[in-house]
């Protein structure tokens, strides 16, 4: 008879890094560590993100942290990552504080861990929402929540008044995904103060970071407290979405897909509580990160004027005078989706990705790393790495992006939207959207920055940038600004999902 074996159980619950990296002492950790506490010494505990790009340059392109009792491993190095995204030795690993969203989102799409089946189901489902044929129907909505963007600040303008570039990206991408995908009109722009179904979604993704910080939950009561009546808030509002959705049918959404679309290959349809979730799932993270996207962007193009020339140049070469840009017109925005992907590159909205070994291993042939071991890609950090990027990588420069650049970059250098099987389902809608706001927007105004502004980040699992004020000016077109953007090839080389991606 044929000796069986069986594989050893991993640990429940968070895996402290000495659990799975046999060689931990090799890889480096912050000086000063204290017993019990671990190295919290210049910790600070509202930017844990920012604390770790600081760690990553003193330490390297691998390194370790401890808070309390819990070991993390971080990796940046372009050619760690690049093993990482293996998909036959490594898998998304639902890490510390994506977990921490499991009590709103469940096994949604962003939070399921990778043996639960409504991954898969749910991925299959909506997988033709995000068709090309899809993206063109949802255009015309695009372009109507922007011009409601466009109205509210030409009346901020008229009226001598700065624009809150964070606070009006958000409402314009929220009712963006909320009508496109769930018919909703949440009447953002209608409001003097945010909608509170944001208010609730920042409250969540705020206590699910703040979880990282603290050694026992218990510490956080009165914030559990109101994190349970936020989860609460956002479980009604989806609930009477979808109540009022079943009582009058919709015009083929995402919605619809979840309500009304079985598994092509199974027959399967998703439970009304997945169905909760998924919709939770895409109101937050379908807005939170492209919002942030936007935010950044704009801010280099403050700070970058004949940036800003040359995009708004390319943008009445090709657009000439149509007031409202078709589908296919937005793809040939060359330059600005440039300016869209440095903006990512410097600040990837979703700032890390984590990664687990599905067998024993050894990350780039260096660091043995047992089954179950995982790590954190901190995005911004492989975005800046030297060794891809040269040494100027800390400037913004829009010129990364174009073809030849792209080609000439190894692959698994640039993952804004995570990477393999279980990267961002949106990133097309998100890139979509992104690029026709900003190139109406480019269209329509100058953007003068406050010139006491220093970018300071905000910090609620995405990043955001915090307080950003611009003054709209009608813009003019300067020396040099039409300055030719070649044209890419017939088919270019997508810098997330390319030919060796």
């Amino acid at each position: 008879m044929a000796e069986t074996t069986t594989r050893p159980t991993l640990p429940g619950g968070f895996r402290s890094a000495e659990q799975g990296w046999p060689e931990l002492h090799r890889i480096p950790h912050p000086p000063r560590r204290i017993p019990l506490l671990g190295d919290v010494l210049g910790a600070n505990r509202a930017t844990p993100l920012q604390d770790s790009l600081r760690f990553a340059r003193q330490l390297g392109p691998i390194y370790r942290r401890k808070a309390f009792n819990r070991e993390f491993v971080f990796v940046w190095g372009a050619d760690l990552v690049a093993d990482l995204a293996d998909e036959s030795r490594f898998a998304k690993h639902v890490g510390l504080g994506v977990a921490n969203l499991r009590p709103v989102a469940g096994d949604g799409l962003f939070t399921a861990y990778n043996h639960e089946p409504n991954w898969q189901l749910a991925h299959d489902v909506l997988a033709p929402g995000f068709s090309r044929e899809a993206m063109a129907a949802y255009h015309p909505m695009m372009l109507d929540v922007a011009g409601r963007l466009t109205d509210h600040w030409d009346r901020e303008r008229a009226a001598g008044r700065a624009v809150d570039v964070p606070g009006d990206m958000t409402k314009l991408t929220l009712e963006t995904i909320s009508r496109t995908g769930f018919g909703h009109d949440f009447g953002s722009f209608e409001r003097d103060r945010p909608h509170p179904f944001i208010s609730a979604m920042v409250g969540t993704l705020t206590y699910a970071q703040r979880l990282n910080s603290v050694p026992f939950p218990a510490l956080l009561r009165r914030a559990a407290q109101r994190n349970e009546a936020d989860i609460a808030y956002l479980n009604r509002t989806v609930d009477d979405l979808v109540r009022a959705r079943r009582a009058a049918s919709g015009d083929g959404d995402l919605l619809d897909r979840m309500l009304e679309t079985a598994h092509p290959g199974t027959g399967e349809r998703l439970s009304p509580e997945n169905v909760r979730r998924q919709v939770i799932t895409f109101l937050v993270a379908g807005h939170e990160t492209t919002s942030g996207a936007l935010s950044f962007a704009l801010y280099y193009l403050a700070r970058h004027p004949e940036i800003a020339a040359r995009a708004r140049a390319e943008v009445d070469r090709v657009w000439g005078d149509t007031a409202a840009p078709g589908y296919e017109q937005v793809a040939k925005l060359r330059y600005v989706r440039r300016i869209l992907d440095e903006s990512l590159r410097l600040w990837p909205t979703a700032p890390a990705f984590a990664r687990e070994a599905l067998e024993d291993t050894v990350l780039a042939g260096r660091h043995p790393m047992l089954r179950g071991a995982w790590t954190l890609v901190l995005t911004p950090m492989l975005h800046r790495d030297p060794a891809a990027w040269g040494a100027d990588a800390e400037r913004f420069d829009p010129d990364r992006f174009d073809p030849k650049a792209v080609r000439s970059r190894p692959a698994h250098t640039f993952k804004p939207f995570g990477t393999g099987a279980r990267a961002c389902i949106g990133r097309q809608f998100a890139l979509h959207e992104a690029t026709l706001v900003l190139g109406l927007l480019l269209r329509r105004y100058a953007f003068v920055p406050d010139p006491g502004y220093r970018l300071r980040v905000t910090e609620r699992l995405t990043l955001m940038p915090d307080a950003l004020r611009l003054h709209l000016e009608r813009p003019e077109v300067t020396a040099g600004a039409t300055a030719a953007v070649e044209e890419a090839p017939s088919e270019p080389r997508c810098p997330v999902h390319g030919s060796r991606d």
